[in-house]
């Protein structure tokens, strides 16, 4: 498990604005990209996640379809592809942004973040506190962002180093490969339980949530449908094995979902050059700083739009930080003028191709599989802040 270091060693250099008056002038020309943007969303987006929702629908309806032909390869392989492709879709572009409010204005139930449920074991609820809130109010201050490491991985030298530490990569193959199911407890904080910071009785009222959801996507997932599949196959004589090749294909399409999940979103946020900051360093934090800490937190991945969509525009991560409200399929034409706003600035932005992100995502979480490493969570004055040095 991973746990602060106490107390946290601030370390301040300047970067970005150079005074006060800079930052308000950073933070206005943010915020002007932001509401040129919102005053602009309407129809279009309202088409979007239309279209994008009845992808989810097709892909999953194919996906499910050809697994009934049992274990004939071209059909399992294609069914099993387009199972994972609508899990992928509907978590990213469809759950993700949707229960962030972004398709609020809509008034459309079926697209409102409070009422929106997505095809993932982590009930909604448990989401949007623990992403949402913490997450996206905390980006990657130490002790309070528990999305930083998930409470598992040691990935700055603000965390103590422990016996487990040196088995982190393969963890991170197991996180990666169970995402779903690692994110559904996140917010149960079940470190803390483990090492007894935490009883079990204050985290009971959360797992009869969780509980429930997973039983309703394992009951889907792994019984109904390989039902279906006998019924289906019983006149045939092959209800046995279109049951398993339905089972087993279902067991693909969400560890596919899972792998990219994971990969996107710790591109997104524990590559080479991002920053950790302490708990002092946001107090009294003016919206400019804040705009600068997100900046600083988060890594972008080059790519077209097929990256784009997979990603849930996440490949955006910069920009979803910032604006987190704004509909994704804008960040693409908004992350021009971020960039802009951050050369001017003196701002680092991070970003680079797909593969380039994941290895140095692997470099730091082997890097710090050992003690010590880089420097320490930093402080932002105005603004004051050292890089990881993995």
């Amino acid at each position: 498990m991973s746990t602060p270091l106490s107390p946290t060693v601030d370390r301040t250099v300047h970067i970005g604005p150079k005074n006060a008056a800079e930052m308000l002038a950073f933070e206005r020309e943010l915020d002007a990209i932001r509401d040129d943007t919102r005053r602009t969303v309407g129809e279009r987006d309202a088409r979007y996640i239309r279209r994008i929702q009845r992808l989810v629908r097709v892909t999953e309806t194919l996906g499910r379809a050809l697994l009934l032909f049992g274990w004939f390869p071209p059909t399992w392989l294609l069914g099993a592809a387009l199972l994972g492709l609508s899990k992928i879709i509907d978590n990213m572009e469809l759950g993700h942004n949707v229960m962030h409010g972004q398709f609020n204005f809509m008034n459309d139930p079926q697209f409102h973040g409070d009422t929106f449920d997505w095809d993932n074991t982590c009930p909604k609820e448990e989401w949007r506190h623990s992403h949402n809130f913490l997450h996206h109010t905390y980006t990657n201050v130490i002790g309070k962002d528990r999305d930083f490491g998930y409470g598992l991985l040691r990935l700055s030298n603000d965390l103590r180093w422990s016996w487990l530490h040196p088995f982190q990569l393969l963890l991170t193959l197991l996180l990666a490969s169970f995402f779903q199911w690692f994110v559904a407890i996140h917010d149960m904080q079940m470190d803390k339980v483990v090492i007894g910071r935490k009883k079990w009785s204050e985290v009971r009222p959360q797992w009869l949530l969780v509980r429930a959801k997973m039983w309703r996507i394992v009951k889907r997932d792994y019984i109904v449908w390989p039902l279906v599949g006998a019924v289906v196959a019983a006149p045939f004589g092959q209800s046995q094995d279109v049951a398993l090749a339905v089972l087993a294909g279902n067991v693909v399409g969400n560890f596919i979902r899972n792998i990219w999940a994971w990969a996107i979103i710790f591109c997104g946020h524990f590559t080479e050059h991002i920053y950790t900051f302490s708990r002092a360093s946001i107090e009294g934090e003016t919206k400019g700083q804040w705009y600068l800490r997100q900046i600083l937190g988060s890594s972008n991945i080059s790519g077209g739009s097929v990256m784009h969509l997979m990603s849930g525009n996440l490949s955006h991560q910069v920009e979803h930080h910032l604006f987190p409200d704004i509909p994704g399929n804008r960040y693409v034409e908004m992350a021009p003028r971020v960039r802009a706003v951050c050369a001017k600035y003196n701002v680092p932005y991070n970003t680079g191709s797909f593969a380039l992100q994941l290895w140095t995502v692997i470099k730091r979480i082997a890097r710090y599989s050992l003690p010590g490493g880089g420097q320490k969570a930093v402080h932002i004055e105005v603004p004051s802040v050292l890089p990881e040095q993995v």
